[in-house]
């Protein structure tokens, strides 16, 4: 046994994961330790960070927007042998074809309900219950596809279940992503133990899609995933399962019902879905038949799913069974049902609905866990509330009893934690999944842990709660088969790839906060090092006495990027224009097409955030040091243009890349036509103009070209030359606009037409090749060059305007319209976001992720 496992300690008498009841380790921790190499703490400490800068790297996020967090995972995971394991397999199986059951016969032939085996205000008066979905029946084996249930032991070391999770059951995304992290941390121990991997779950859940689709789905059918959009909580979670299953990640707005089935917009398009993997709460998914005030639905959703036209997994209404008052019921359920005692007991749970269950659960509020049936409720712990809060509380309670439920208090086992360089016994947590299948449902072999603060029975994890892998060990040898490699189900001939324009804008956007991110860096550092070399004789402030030289290029950052010193233009990100808003918007649009992006995007992504952060952290010791650009901006640079080799050597040219490199090229070409109208029309001494047509072929890379092309100083006409007429610099307008109409005749021409967007990108050309390089370099009597001056804003707005009908004509998306709702009357679009999750699993308001 290691020191460190040996300074150990369990947080009370209850059951711990490691420990014996004689205080020894046991043999699978025991033998963590020695593989990890944890003999003190500094390797522990170690560890941890090496997590933390992997979670970072990878854009593992959690909630949204000024709630949005990074996500903690403990380095040490949870162990379970085959033996406990398999008695918890067994329960969950067990549990998930009882509420399958249950879900069935609701929506259904209502047996439960009519024989008293449940109570109907129970059911009926449930928020999750939704009755405009009666007696739609999805193919497949089980109607329920998906569970997730919430384990924690008992002191004894008894199993207990403290929640059921079908209305959309997050996590499977952090699961793998936990695995994948902490698999690379403890890669030594992970290549060497006989660990059951979580892959084959994920092979389970596209088998199960395919059982789910409509008769003529065929053997392929298309499935898709509904997510609220990137500021849902569970965004992560949804857009990293996406890209395990290889399903399009798509918006209620990038869906449509046309001809009594549902389909997928795409550019130029439309594709048919087959099953819609829902992650968006049901009475939010169609605006026509459900809540009215929904900008997340689809009109005639239901429609749609009642003429057996779609498949719509995890089903509509499936909330119901996520009702904690069902957990009262269940063990009656499963001796009626399955003529079973169930394998995993809830814990005790008392419904108020019944009379005498309302008046223990009263008298004891001061010893209960106390919660409101409904999704996203906060719990109330009886013993922190004072006694006039109690007092409410119990009229609350009187005056709508089937809505309330009490239940005993768990206190759960306890795992070792990381805690700086040492190890405390923390309160667990686990989620756990099961996926319809044949023969009744597949568990995935592992799950999602969540550690609490010492003294919390974790029944709620809060949001600053660590996550932790959970570890299955096997005795067989792994088998690390390909997660693709699944059955024989036979691929389509001609798969037809499609994007939706929710993605096709996203995509637009990435390419064109990328490209202004490197432009601005460039910029700002060509402007930067020159005002560096006159930081002796000159401060850096406009004033009298200033170099010519100087003012025309703090003139140059005002009009194209932002008024503000250039080490303000790079880390303040709440500035438009700046290095870090461009950052910004470039990670949050590609937040949301994670699905289409390869993974070392993220690292690329994480690299720059760091660079911002280390030279806050330098500009906060030493303000003076950090004006001093040239170290951050080339750590910049060396991630954005590593960005571009992913983008230019990762991603198949498609029409999403072409977007994605029209809007590229299209900031390109803007920034360089701002750049030239900011400084070439005005005339300065030669001293000066060389120092000013220097800075800007720096700035756009051609620097070198132009000496090795023209052996001279720098002059306005063979500037010109080079950054608007050569065809051949990869850094000139007139490549741009090649490539720019090169990808834009990738994208396939929508219904409005592109006569416009075709006519202002002509245009530019046109000027471009009346350009007399002779005449537009010639100053005017008036000391301008007011020809090139006229020339380069006429190139400005076109392609200004360009941008504009770029969008309008390829990502314009559909206005959410307000639908009538029960009373007949218009309701009003609720909010972007609403409803947004699985009620109680980090996407309904109120509530985190597992």
């Amino acid at each position: 046994m290691t020191d460190l496992l040996a300074g150990y300690r369990a947080a009370g008498p209850g059951h711990d994961e490691m420990l014996q009841s004689t205080g020894a380790a046991r043999e699978a921790w025991a033998q963590m330790a020695h593989l990890v190499d944890l003999h003190d703490g500094s390797s522990l400490a170690s560890r941890a960070e090496d997590v933390v800068e992997l979670l970072a790297t990878n854009g593992v996020r959690q909630g949204a927007g000024s709630d949005e967090r990074p996500w903690l995972l403990d380095p040490l995971p949870v162990l379970f042998d085959e033996a406990q394991w398999a008695h918890v397999e067994a329960g969950l199986r067990q549990r998930a074809l009882l509420l399958d059951h249950v879900l069935t016969d609701v929506y259904g032939k209502g047996r439960l309900l009519t024989e008293g085996l449940l109570p109907p205000a129970l059911v009926l008066g449930h928020p999750g219950f939704v009755r405009a979905v009666n007696d739609i029946v999805n193919p497949g084996p089980h109607q329920l596809f998906m569970v997730g249930t919430d384990l924690a032991r008992n002191a004894d070391g008894s199993w207990q279940v403290l929640a059921d999770r079908a209305q959309t059951p997050s996590g499977l995304g952090f699961a793998m992503q936990d695995r994948r992290i902490v698999a690379e941390v403890l890669s030594g121990l992970y290549r060497h133990a006989r660990i059951r991997r979580i892959g084959p779950f994920f092979q389970a859940m596209r088998r199960a899609v395919r059982a789910a689709a409509p008769a003529g789905a065929g053997s392929s059918p298309r499935a898709a995933l509904l997510t609220p959009g990137p500021y849902s909580p569970a965004a992560f979670d949804q857009a990293y399962l996406a890209t395990m299953l290889g399903y399009p990640l798509v918006e209620g707005e990038d869906l449509v019902v046309e001809d009594g089935r549902l389909w997928m917009r795409s550019l130029g398009k439309r594709e048919p879905v087959d099953v819609l993997l829902r992650h968006v709460d049901a009475e939010y998914c169609d605006p026509l038949d459900l809540r009215g005030d929904s900008r997340l639905g689809v009109p005639g959703l239901v429609e749609a799913a009642r003429a057996g036209a779609v498949s719509i997994v995890n089903p509509l209404g499936s909330g119901v069974v996520d009702n904690p008052g069902l957990l009262t019921y269940l063990p009656r359920l499963a001796r009626s049902i399955l003529g079973e005692e169930l394998i995993i007991p809830s814990t005790v749970t008392y419904w108020c609905g019944e009379r005498s269950m309302c008046s223990h659960v009263i008298a004891n509020l001061d010893r209960l866990v106390v919660r409101s049936t409904a999704p996203g409720a906060p719990v109330l712990r009886g013993w922190e509330l004072t006694i006039a809060e109690r007092a409410d509380l119990s009229v609350r309670i009187a005056t709508e009893p089937y809505l309330w439920v009490g239940q005993e208090r768990v206190e759960a086992s306890t795992t070792p934690a990381v805690d700086g360089d040492r190890l405390e016994a923390r309160p667990t947590q686990l989620r756990t999944f099961a996926v319809s299948g044949e023969e009744g449902y597949e568990v995935m072999s592992g799950g999602v842990a969540r550690v609490a603060a010492p003294g919390s029975d974790v029944a709620e994890p809060g949001p600053h709660d660590a996550a932790k892998d959970v570890w299955v060990l096997s005795s067989l040898p792994n088998s690390d088969g390909d997660a693709w490699a699944e059955d024989s189900a036979p691929a389509p001939a001609n798969l037809p790839t499609s994007i939706s324009p929710g993605a096709a804008e996203d995509l637009f956007w990435f390419g064109r906060y990328s490209e202004r991110a490197e432009g601005t860096t460039r910029l700002v550092r060509a402007v930067g090092d020159r005002f560096s070399d006159y930081a002796v004789e000159v401060t850096p402030r406009p004033g009298v006495g200033e170099p010519v030289v100087l003012g025309v290029l703090r003139q140059l950052l005002a009009d194209v990027v932002g008024e503000g010193e250039p080490v303000h233009l790079v880390l303040e990100a709440a500035q438009p224009g700046t290095v870090a808003h461009a950052l910004a918007r470039m990670a949050r649009s590609a937040s949301s097409v994670r699905d289409q992006l390869s993974s070392d995007t993220w690292v690329a992504l994480a690299s720059l955030e760091r660079a911002l952060a280390a030279h806050r952290r330098r500009r906060d010791r030493d303000p003076e040091a950090a004006a001093d650009i040239e170290t951050v901006s080339s750590r910049l640079l060396e991630g954005l243009l590593a960005i571009a080799g992913i983008l230019a050597e990762s991603m198949e040219r498609d029409v999403g890349w072409c977007l994605m490199d029209a809007g590229r090229r299209l900031e390109r070409a803007q920034q360089l036509v701002d750049v030239l109208a900011a400084t070439l029309p005005a005339v300065h001494a030669r001293a000066d103009e060389i120092l000013v047509l220097e800075s800007v072929l720096i700035a756009h890379e051609s620097v070198i070209t132009y000496r090795r092309r023209y052996q001279a100083q720098p002059r306005v006409e063979p500037l010109l030359a080079l950054l608007l007429l050569d065809e051949h610099n990869p850094r000139s307008l007139r490549f741009q606009l090649r490539e720019l109409a090169a990808s834009l005749g990738e994208v396939p021409a929508p219904a409005r037409g592109t006569r416009t967007r075709d006519e202002l990108l002509g245009d530019v050309v046109d000027l471009l090749d009346e350009v007399d390089l002779t005449t537009v370099a010639a100053p005017d009597d008036d000391g301008r060059r007011s020809t090139l001056a006229t020339t380069l804003e006429s190139m400005a707005w076109r392609l200004r305007e360009l941008g504009d009908e770029i969008a309008r004509v390829h990502l314009t998306q559909p206005v959410p319209v307000p639908w009538l709702d029960a009373s007949g009357t218009f309701a009003t679009p609720s909010a972007r976001g609403a409803g947004d999750g699985d009620g109680g699993d980090g996407a309904d308001e109120g509530e985190e992720t597992p």
